[in-house]
Order: C-alpha cells, then structure tokens, then sequence
C-alpha cells in the first residue's frame, strides 16, 4: 500500500505524550515542538485518528521545502502531485501561517498557493483557464505553514478537532478539552485498578476520559473524520481499525471513578455525557463540595482542574478552594494529587510544596500540573 509523511499535532507541553501514544499503537515516530511525525498508509491514518488520545489532527504532508520568494513558492507549490490527493472537484481552502520566514504575509502565502495548486489540476485535468474549478465535491482542509523559511504543505485528515469526541451534549463555563483532560491523566501514576477522583469534575471530562482509558475505549469510536467522505479513502480500512477497536475494548473492567462538584446542574450534565458515550455504570457522579470529601479508601488518585480565579473579584474565591483542597488532601497521605491551575502562587494556598510542577497550556491560558506523589504501596498491600 502506499505509503504517507504524517503529522499529529498537539497542543504545546504534550507533544511527547502523543509520540508515546503512537508508539504504543506500534508506529516509529519523531516528536517535534507541536507534533509528531510518522509515516504509514491509510490504516496507519485511520488507527492514529481513532486511537490517539492527546492529538489535535492528523494530517498528511504533501510536501515541504525552503522558499525565499513568492515565485519559489509557486513553482514548488504548483510541481507537487496534487492530482493525488484532489479530485476535479474537490473544496480546499488554503489555512495560512508564518513565523520567522522572508515571506511574512500569511494572506500572499495562501493566495499563492491557491493559484499554484489550481493551475497544477486545471493542467492535469485539461480545464480551460476561463472556466474555474467548481469545488462542489469532498472537502479538503490545506495549510501552508512557514518556519523560518521551511514551507511545509499538508491535509487534514481528521475533520473537527480530535478533542470532539462526541460525547459532550453540554459543558460547564471552563470546560476542560477532551485531549487535555487526557493529557492529564496519562501524566498521573494512575491505574484502571487504583481509585480515579475529580472533586471539581464540572461536566464530567476528566472522569469520562479516565473510564475510556481505563476500558481501553478508543477514543474516536463514537465519531466520523473528514478522510472518510474522500473516494480514495476505501470505507473498509475505517471498518477493519473500528472492528479491531471494538474487540480490543474492555468493557469488563470494574472501575472506581467518582466526580464530584458542588453546583448539581453540573452533576446532571456529567451524568447526561456519561451516558451518552456508553460510561453511566463505570462512573459516580455526587454533588459535594471539596470540603466534605472523606475517603477510607488507599493508593488513588486525584485529578482537578480547579477555577483559576481569572475574572475579577473570583480569586479570594478560588484560592479559599485552594485551602479547602490542602485541608482535605494533605492529610491522605498514600493518595497523588494531580491539580491544574495558571495560579503560580497555588501552594501557598494549598499548604504544601509539589513534589513536581509541569507547564501546560490549557488553550491560551499557561498553567502548572502541580503534582503530589503519594507514598507507594508496600510489597503487602500490593498483594
């Protein structure tokens, strides 16, 4: 089968993640600032956009090359194959970025590339120059992106974001990316065996994301990618990675995944996506404030991505919470806390040094994944 230059972009801070995710699905990979690079064929496409879990598209590169002036950029543009990829009609718009390079107008870079691309196929499938293309037909998202003077050319396979998981009917007012909440976890020592808790669990991301981990769902099962309505794109790789999907998920697992939040419409709302993707069973949903959490329970692990105090008059509020989430954690002593927040002045509030911090964006907004390890299980309670 023919072979693909791929790409899976990421959000800054969890590239890394997703080239352990495409290793563990089997697939040699390079990481790079925002992505990693990867070759395959049209089942190494379908895999990576139904199984990754952190990702934000998969893309195939048409091609890449320097370029100094907008003549070299059309000419490379225009000696590409596009007739592979395009068909007569196909809709594709041209997205646009540049950083550092000689030829800084994103506007130009995509209006030129355009024209390049639309000379290549009127050439090949002998159109008139008077008469346009009709783009009536599959959609096909391009990007020309520049790095100091490094034009890399690809399509987007995935449609909307990898992050759309289909399952979220409603969201609360900070919700947490599907991917991020991801990250998140992967970034924990948790295991599907160990207890999984969200005190402020809002539309129930973290608890969703963990019980698909923790069956070992993929995460794409419940959604359709832009690649499937192109005619190349044989429906029965997608049948052949969904079936394989469906028998690797293990929906026999018993999990221990509580989310709580003090607002109850909130709860309904996580218990409403809970059930829609199939989870209502694996999953506690409870309406309580951080302050009443009480646990007997040994070696879990606490995920949170608390409100960060950014409007106005909000922070005494928040870091109040932050005290509260010290009172109440500090003391489980073989439990790890795991908690997101832009608020660099967070452990003083909370009571305690991180044993380790980690930068992430969460969209635009920079925080830290402040971490507490709890103490490790004994040989005998590991039993």
């Amino acid at each position: 089968m023919k072979k693909y230059q791929l790409i899976a972009t990421a959000a800054a801070g969890i590239e890394a993640l997703v080239g352990k995710e495409l290793r563990d699905l089997g697939i040699d990979c390079q990481v790079e600032n925002g992505r990693a690079r990867f070759e395959g064929d049209l089942g190494t496409i379908a895999t990576a956009n139904l199984w990754l879990r952190t990702a934000d598209r998969v893309k195939i590169i048409v091609g890449e090359f320097d370029a100094f002036t907008f003549d070299e950029l059309f000419e490379k543009v225009k000696a590409l194959p596009w007739e592979d990829f395009l068909p007569m009609d196909a809709q594709f718009p041209v997205a646009g970025r540049s950083i550092k390079s000689t030829l800084y107008s994103v506007p130009d870079c995509q209006a030129i590339t355009k024209k390049a691309i639309v000379e290549r196929l009127r050439e090949v499938y002998h159109r008139p120059a008077r008469v346009p293309l009709p783009e009536t037909g599959a959609f096909f998202q391009l990007e020309v992106a520049l790095l100091k003077d490094h034009v890399v050319l690809t399509i987007d396979t995935t449609g909307p974001s990898l992050f759309k998981r289909g399952y979220r009917l409603e969201k609360g007012g900070a919700p947490l990316k599907e991917n991020m909440a991801a990250a998140l976890i992967m970034l924990t020592n948790w295991r599907k065996d160990r207890p999984f808790y969200d005190p402020v669990c809002g539309s129930g991301t973290l608890c969703i994301e963990a019980a698909l981990i923790g069956h070992n769902i993929a995460p794409g099962f419940n959604r359709e990618f832009v690649c499937e309505t192109w005619d190349w794109f044989g429906k029965e790789v997608f049948e052949k990675v969904r079936t394989a999907a469906d028998e690797a998920a293990d929906y026999d697992s018993v999990l221990d995944i509580t989310g709580s939040d003090i607002n109850g419409h909130m709860i309904d709302i996580a218990k409403r996506n809970a059930e829609e993707i199939g989870l209502g069973d694996s999953i506690t949903f409870k309406q309580r404030a951080v302050k009443d959490f009480q646990t007997d329970k040994e070696y879990g692990v606490i995920v949170a991505n608390p409100p960060y105090g950014e409007r106005l008059g909000d922070e005494e509020k928040v870091q109040e919470l932050y005290r509260e989430m010290g009172q109440v954690f500090i003391p489980l002593k073989t439990w790890s806390k795991y908690i997101l927040t832009s608020d660099l002045t967070f452990e003083n509030h909370y009571g305690a040094k991180a044993t380790k911090k980690r930068k992430l964006y969460n969209g635009a907004i920079r925080t830290d994944l402040f971490q507490y390890w709890g103490q490790r299980p004994t040989r005998r309670d590991a039993e």
